[in-house]
């Protein structure tokens, strides 16, 4: 009977399967459906009951003048996954892996849906041979968002930027049409209450994905694969002079990108949204052990300027690195960063001869202090078996600089070198780089990758500030960990800052917006930008910053709104962060504690904005308080401001 009961059961299936012209895809938590046409392979999307896309239909054409989707499926299957999944490093130690999925199956390939509750993606996947070749001529990926959302465009004409101010749109109407954007891309329906992110994970061979304005609204956009490469821009870049009529050329088994819509009417859920990690390939390298995040001290953000050194700190110098050696073994910084001029560009072994990067590696070894290398990307994608070399002196990680692009060819170059480092055991931070798409799950020795606008850029204008922070801890940061380079010791407000290359630069918001960057962004590789001798100058500021994580076992998003303010909660071992950015708009916050054990009473270490912050950002309250899980506190954050409470265990309530 029970046999009878599975067959008939089966049969019934395979009817509605058969006759089923929509099927309803939800997100666990019920919030986002999406209807997808069985006939078509178009979808639909609604969060709580709201119309966020209505009837898009993604395609791939190819070479043959075939096309994949807009089609009839013939048959389709679901599933459910509910499971956890655990990092190497990162937010949490424990990520839920939850979604609902549903598979269209056409000759010849697949179109995947996976709905999670922070958001829906879809990707094609070949299933054909690997002996054949696919030639991709266009993709259309839609986004048209209905209600006619604002946007922070990260406005580009070219397909070299990533580390772009955002423009603010009103509407996406008012994008000329013409303009692209880099991904990951925020969108906000004010009417609604809604914000968009529009982004992509996993990619292999293939060109990052731009959001294209068109007539018809927004659309996926990307380079042509490069035909002919030179070296152009400054000289040591490898730039694209001549494109082929096509996208990508991939085996007949390739799972294409994932394409990404994000949607929720509570921006905290932004700050641990991990979809594009979820979605992209798991760990390839089989011994981790060697993978260690942490800190580092470096030279390059501040020119090397060092008032207390006892030698010529102008020049690069083997003494000059062995200085920011001992200061970071003086307070236990896992790394130095030895940057730009160590050696050639194009012959990495070629060494500057005042420096001895030999003896700096065994200097550092004596001290503890790991040492990373720069590396322009030109001669390492040329000849990789230089990193065999660097590798066999000693060095830990290797930054790697200048790639300038992110067509199919260069995003091959990414992963070839990130296989390439892990292989040697090289630690990894991409830099002049685009933005990631979830390549460090696949190879955790990647820890950063730029695609920012960092810190450096204060040293030649004012579009690192805190308005743009507190835009891109809720889009960029979404697609993974970022070298931005935090540290500065000299902070300005709007009316005092002046960009100052070369020489001591500075920065705009306080102080304590400062020191909350390393908690509030994901930097699994951390730098303290400024000298040795600045930080030795505040103890507090250099007792916080020696001991801050940069892994974490634990994130609880407190508040937040895209383009306005990022408050998180951290937990590493038996201590907690807590941190908060703001714009450029004074506000105050009110941080209940009802996340810490009840019954147990902390102390609080804290750094806060003051009034006298308007006048010099630098100013800043460092304090203790008595606090527990019952308590609350109304904390000021002044106009760029912020704040960090680092918090300890000191006893239990009688």
């Amino acid at each position: 009977m029970k046999h009878s009961s599975l067959l008939l059961l089966a049969a019934t299936l395979f009817i509605l399967s058969s006759c089923a012209k929509e099927i309803v895809l939800t997100s666990p938590d019920n919030n986002t459906v999406a209807v997808i046409d069985v006939n078509t392979g178009a979808y639909s999307l609604t969060y709580k009951d709201q119309l966020v896309v209505e009837n898009a239909c993604p395609t791939i054409s190819f070479a043959d003048s075939t096309r994949w989707g807009n089609q009839k499926a013939r048959r389709y299957t679901t599933s459910q996954i509910r499971k956890l999944q655990h990092p190497l490093y990162g937010k949490n130690s424990e990520i839920k892996d939850e979604y609902n999925s549903l598979t269209l199956c056409y000759s010849g390939y697949q179109l995947v849906f996976r709905m999670y509750d922070g958001g829906l993606a879809y990707r094609f996947v070949g299933k054909g041979s690997e002996h054949d070749t696919l030639t991709v001529t266009e993709e259309y990926a839609p986004f048209h968002l209905l209600s006619d959302p604002s946007v922070f465009w990260g406005d580009t004409i070219t397909f070299t930027s990533w580390e772009l101010d955002n423009k603010y749109y009103e509407a996406v109407s008012k994008i000329p049409v013409g303009r692209y954007a880099q991904t990951p891309t925020p969108f906000v329906d004010n009417k609604n209450n809604l914000t968009h992110i529009v982004a992509e994970a996993d990619l292999h061979d293939y060109p990052g994905m731009f959001l294209l304005k068109t007539d018809e609204g927004l659309n996926g956009y990307w380079a042509y694969s490069p035909s002919k490469v030179e070296y152009g821009s400054w000289g040591f870049v490898l730039v694209a002079t001549e494109r082929h009529d096509y996208l990508a050329r991939v085996p007949g088994n390739h799972s294409f990108p994932w394409r990404i819509l994000m949607t929720t009417d509570d921006d905290r859920t932004l700050l641990t949204n991990e979809m594009i990690w979820l979605l992209s390939e798991p760990c390839k390298v089989k011994d981790t052990d060697w993978i260690r995040p942490g800190k580092a001290t470096w030279e390059w953000w501040h020119c090397h300027i060092l008032e207390n050194a006892p030698f010529d700190y102008r020049k690069l110098s083997t003494d000059l690195y062995k200085y920011y050696i001992d200061f970071a073994s003086e307070n236990k910084l896992e790394y130095l960063l030895v940057d730009a001029g160590w050696n050639d560009l194009f012959h990495p072994t070629r060494l500057n001869p005042r420096v001895d990067i030999h003896e700096v590696i065994r200097y550092g070894n004596e001290k503890n202090v790991g040492v990373w290398v720069w590396l322009g990307a030109c001669a390492v994608i040329e000849n990789p078996a230089w990193l065999d070399t660097i590798a066999s002196w000693g060095v830990k990680g290797v930054k790697i600089d200048f790639f300038d692009r992110d067509d199919n060819i260069m995003q091959q170059a990414y992963e070839m070198l990130a296989e390439r480092c892990a292989d040697d055991h090289l630690l990894v931070d991409f830099h002049g780089c685009s933005k990631p798409t979830g390549l460090s799950r696949a190879y955790p020795n990647v820890l950063n990758y730029e695609a920012v606008r960092g810190e450096e850029c204060c040293k030649w204008d004012t579009t690192s500030n805190p308005r743009y922070r507190t835009e891109f801890v809720f889009s960029r940061q979404l697609a993974g960990p970022m070298d931005y380079t935090p540290g500065s010791m000299r902070n300005c407000n709007r009316s005092t800052f002046v960009p100052r290359d070369p020489g001591l630069p500075s920065t705009l918001g306080t102080r304590s917006q400062e020191l909350a960057l390393y908690v509030v962004l994901d930097q699994p590789f951390a730098m303290l930008c400024d000298s040795p001798d600045e930080y030795r100058k505040d103890s507090a500021v250099l007792g916080y910053l020696s001991e801050v994580p940069v892994t974490w076992n634990k994130t609880i998003p407190l508040f937040g709104k895209l383009g306005r303010y990022a408050v998180v909660a951290k937990q590493t071992g038996d201590k907690w962060y807590v941190a908060g950015i703001n714009n450029w708009d004074k506000r105050d916050v009110t941080l209940c504690f009802d996340f810490l054990t009840d019954g147990v009473i902390y102390t609080a270490e804290c750094f806060f904005d003051t009034e006298q912050c308007a006048d010099d950002a630098t100013d800043y309250e460092h304090t203790y308080k008595n606090i527990d899980a019952s308590q609350s506190l109304t904390i000021t954050m002044q106009s760029g401001g912020g704040f960090v409470m680092v918090i300890r265990q000191s006893g239990s309530k009688s």
